[in-house]
């Protein structure tokens, strides 16, 4: 009896989730109808209380000023941002109601250069952060970049991704769309 309780207890979604583990369907299976291929959304935990809701409109605005330990390795937040994307999408919030604005500034800033640049200042590695960039921004994600980062490291406005928006200054630019409505996550 106690079992049946929990199991009309748990999510829809948590019930597919496991009559589709039970009928060996993977969990990488499940994400490839994802926005972001290959980033894993938020995995499943039962009893947990708070899920997307398909309802609500999720108008974030990401302060990213942190990079990675090194050149090599993707930003951490960059990453962070497009599991948020996957999850939202996973429990059915249309890509209408993702409305995510990435702010790059500070030590984040050189994720946003071609590239070319990118090897230049970093010997030789290629930038690993291009190929999430497009995807997201294939996945409706709008990037912005501090214009006074863009001075503080000597950069050609030419070197910076076409993906990416040059702004004047973060200090503007996230003030500007919390104004307009969106939340701040991060920084």
């Amino acid at each position: 009896m106690r079992t049946m309780r929990a199991m009309r207890a748990m999510r829809p979604l948590t019930m597919f989730l496991l009559v589709a583990s039970a009928m060996g369907v993977s969990g990488a299976a499940l994400a490839q109808g994802l926005p972001i291929p290959g980033v894993e959304p938020a995995k499943d935990l039962v009893g947990a209380h708070e899920y997307p809701d398909p309802k609500l409109t999720y108008r974030f605005v990401v302060d990213l000023p942190g990079g990675p330990d090194s050149p090599d390795k993707i930003n951490p937040g960059l990453r962070s941002v497009a599991e948020f994307i996957n999850t939202l999408a996973k429990y059915g919030v249309p890509a209408k109601h993702r409305l995510i604005v990435v702010v790059f500034h500070q030590k984040s800033t050189p994720a946003i250069l071609v590239s070319d640049e990118y090897k230049r200042r970093n010997d030789g590695v290629d930038n690993p952060n291009i190929a999430l960039i497009q995807a997201m921004k294939k996945a409706g994600v709008d990037f912005r970049v501090c214009g006074q980062a863009v001075l503080a490291n000597h950069i050609d406005p030419k070197t910076i991704l076409p993906e990416i928006q040059l702004d004047l200054w973060a200090g503007i630019t996230i003030p500007n769309m919390m104004m307009r409505g969106y939340q701040r996550i991060g920084g």
